[in-house]
């Protein structure tokens, strides 16, 4: 007979260690919860640290904390990834939260009162469960890519870190947003003659880094994007359903920036034509490398609970609707435009672990 097969039991399980499950696990130690915190990473912070190398926050430290510990910088000092990854790194540490790295979670349902996962051949168990993971988790690349000749290199946004990778010769960014700007300026100053396609996302109207718009502009932002916009309001939830389907605003860069670059903006890339990008008004470009700054698609495919509309969890404030104990943070726009940001983390966090520590009747 085969032995029987191992189980962890915890109260709470809390997928993902970037700032929304630590956040988690900082409101559980207060209540003392047992918990664990289970990342696919080999560290806390590596979601930060395999992002582009020149990155850095749009907020200033001053609202890069997260509850409990500020981030140790200057106030209106913009971090770079690595700095923001290893921050998370030391929160972790500081508050001996119980973090377990390299667990992919690939398996979740529901067995009576019961959560049950799979990470590998390790198994466990919880009354509650809280997903801490933003939607960004699949790189969306478009069908027609598999047509374009072999000798262009194709890179996602994802896995951009700098310009060493890209091939000599003409470089095609797709997709206009943040990330797809700030790589096709940075390879345009590699000397590559750089073609960037996507409509224009529309930009901040002052520069982020300037005194007066680092001490009044982004507080009204903050203001905005955490308290005046949430989904408690009409207009909240009108604004939801726009922002979750299209790319906000550049917020370091400006239009004027791109074209003293001098990047090429071009129409929609549509297809592929003798191996090569097709644009919408009928060009064909010649390039060697090609970006995809596309965006991504959730990852929920492994959550075996019918929770879902429309590839999003039916919540309310990260709670799921009709679940006893299964909870969603991180996502973008989960309750205001910052539930996504590091300075929007503890709120949320607080709202879920107060509805754990009621069903627990604490």
């Amino acid at each position: 007979m085969e032995p029987e097969e191992k189980t962890e039991t915890f109260k709470v399980i809390v997928i993902g260690a970037g700032q929304a499950g630590l956040s988690v696990g900082y409101f559980l130690l207060k209540f003392g919860i047992p918990f664990v915190i289970i990342d696919a990473n080999q560290r806390v912070g590596d979601a930060w640290r395999s992002r582009w190398s020149s990155l850095r926050l749009f907020t200033p430290a001053k609202y890069d904390g997260l509850v409990g510990m500020p981030f140790p910088a200057q106030p209106y000092y913009f971090p770079s990834k690595d700095e923001m990854a290893d921050y998370l790194e030391k929160y972790a540490e500081h508050f001996k939260m119980p973090v377990r790295t390299c667990m992919r979670v690939n398996g979740l349902s529901r067995q009576g009162n019961l959560y049950r996962l799979s990470a590998g051949d390790v198994k466990f168990q919880a009354e509650h469960v809280v997903i801490a993971m933003s939607n960004y988790q699949n790189p969306k690349i478009p069908a027609y890519a598999k047509n374009l000749n072999q000798d262009i290199l194709q890179i996602h946004s994802c896995d951009y870190r700098d310009p060493s990778q890209l091939k000599e010769g003409d470089v095609l960014v797709v997709g206009a947003g943040n990330s797809g700007c700030e790589i096709a300026l940075e390879a345009a100053k590699n000397n590559h003659h750089v073609w960037l396609s996507g409509r224009d996302v529309g930009h901040f109207p002052f520069n982020i880094e300037g005194l007066a718009a680092r001490i009044i502009f982004i507080r009204l932002m903050r203001f905005l994007s955490h308290r005046a916009i949430t989904t408690s309001s009409r207009i909240g939830r009108k604004i939801k359903r726009i922002a979750i389907s299209k790319a906000g605003p550049l917020v370091r860069l400006k239009p004027k920036e791109i074209i003293e670059a001098g990047i090429e903006r071009i129409p929609k890339v549509i297809g592929v034509r003798d191996g090569m990008p097709l644009v919408e008004d009928e060009r064909i470009l010649n390039v060697k490398n090609v970006v995809w700054s596309t965006g991504f698609y959730p990852s929920f495919s492994w959550i075996d609970i019918p929770v879902f509309k429309e590839g999003q969890p039916v919540q309310q404030r990260g709670v799921v609707n009709n679940e006893p104990g299964l909870y969603f943070l991180g996502l973008h726009f989960l309750y205001s435009p910052s539930s996504a940001m590091i300075h929007g983390a503890a709120r949320d966090a607080r709202f879920v672990v107060n509805t754990i520590a009621k069903r627990l009747g604490l």
